[in-house]
């Protein structure tokens, strides 16, 4: 899928971070829901003005910026997988 249409960023709206266009919702914040348990319906009834297909270019975006290994370095102090 591409996510252009579905997600920008303006430096404008949320200091840059990429967000579903026409909303104020980033991407990383949709990804949390996700993570916090939360399921497609439930995210689709809480944000009316999102869609399927841009919850779809949420993912198709994280999975592009995986690949293409644009991620954070933490210290591994502070690394959730170090329980």
């Amino acid at each position: 899928m591409d996510w252009r249409p579905y997600i920008h960023a303006d430096p404008e709206i949320l200091q840059g971070k990429p967000v579903v266009r026409g909303t104020r919702l980033s991407v990383a914040f949709i990804l949390g829901l996700f993570a916090a348990g939360w399921t497609t319906e439930q995210v689709l009834e809480n944000y009316p003005t999102l869609t399927r297909e841009a919850l779809q270019a949420v993912f198709a975006f994280a999975a592009e910026c995986l690949r293409e290994e644009a991620l954070y370095v933490l210290p591994a102090s502070t690394s959730p997988c170090d329980s």
